[in-house]
């Protein structure tokens, strides 16, 4: 069996560090008479946190390590010595990574700017050493406390990835091309269905410095919600985009029908989330560099009422206006992406 290239859920185990014992001891120096008790603390043991990653594109180192442990607290030692604090362990992840309790589905919280940090599971407390239990009456106290077990759970890291744009499209539509054309992403490109099998998210840069992030998912069929294709499974990475682009293949390559094909994209779209179909979108008529798609271009305005914007992601003709409508709409829209 092959092994993976690219994991977007995965689950974790992760332990924090044990909280260091207390210390029982008592000053012992020729000349110091009646020293008392000088046992110092625990330290506490280190947390486990993930951190976004702008680097970081995968899940999949912790598909192979799934089991990650901080470390322990030291133990503290006389002459009020604190034992030393347990190395924090910090899981770098992709910006876009949400983080929910395995067993009951809670979400702990997520991760979507670059360095933006979440604890997962706490350290213990270190315990404390006898020199706090000296009172008037108990002059020399034996008692001590041992420190804290680190919390443990099971975790389940999901990736949603962070885009302004999101593109949707049959297979073969011409999204990976299109993503080629206007970044510098390089998705594969062949002539057979479902060539994409991972997200790929590139970056539009324009003369003016301004730039945005486009996310490329594989194609969607009719029947996804069912499992048909590669399934909905890959719809979460276009839940955090303001902006969609249905990528229709106007040539009606594979002999679909282009407007059935951008009718059934939009019911799937609506049986995952309905707020998707709320969202702002533009319709980009892809492949009119050829004939049989410029005889369809009347035909999908009158059966769907849109007016799509003619490009060719092959030939590069309608890119930039593509781009310009992008950048006015995306200005337009504002704000920050949906959650």
């Amino acid at each position: 069996m092959r092994a993976p290239a690219f994991k977007d859920r995965v689950k974790i185990y992760v332990t924090a560090g044990n909280g260091g014992d207390g210390c029982a001891s008592f000053r012992r120096e020729k000349f110091v008479p009646r020293g008392g008790p000088d046992g110092g603390d625990g330290g506490r043991g280190g947390h486990v946190y993930i951190e976004a990653e702008r680097n970081t594109d995968s899940l999949l180192d912790l598909y192979y390590r799934p089991h990650q442990k901080a470390g322990h607290g030291g133990h503290g030692s006389s002459k009020k010595r604190h034992g030393r604090n347990g190395r924090d362990l910090v899981i770098r992840v992709p910006c876009g990574t949400v983080a929910a309790d395995a067993e009951s589905g809670e979400i702990i919280g997520e991760v979507v700017e670059e360095g933006e940090r979440l604890r997962l599971a706490r350290g213990g407390k270190g315990g404390v050493g006898n020199c706090h239990f000296v009172t008037p009456a108990h002059r020399a106290p034996r008692e001590f406390t041992p420190g804290e077990r680190g919390e443990q759970r099971v975790v389940v890291l999901e990736l949603k990835m962070v885009a302004e744009v999101g593109l949707v499209g049959y297979p073969n539509a011409g999204k990976s091309t299109l993503l080629r054309r206007i970044s510098h992403a390089h998705p594969k490109v062949a002539a057979y269905p479902f060539t994409t099998i991972n997200p790929v998210v590139g970056t539009v840069k324009y003369d003016d410095f301004f730039s945005l992030r486009v996310a490329d998912i594989p194609g969607l069929v009719e029947g996804a919600h069912a499992g048909v294709g590669l399934g909905h499974q890959f719809l979460r990475h276009i839940e955090r985009t303001r902006f969609l682009v249905y990528v229709i293949d106007l040539a009606g390559s594979d002999g679909r029908n282009p407007a059935e094909d951008y009718r059934h994209l939009r019911e799937e779209l609506g049986l995952y989330r309905e707020d998707l179909l709320r969202r702002p979108y533009l319709v980009a008529a892809n492949k009119m560099d050829l004939a049989e798609a410029r005889a369809n271009l009347e035909v999908f305005r009158e059966e769907t009422g849109e007016n799509p914007l003619p490009v060719s992601a092959a030939t590069g003709d309608g890119l930039t206006d593509l781009l310009a409508e992008l950048r006015r709409r995306i200005g337009d829209a504002g704000g920050a992406a949906p959650g």
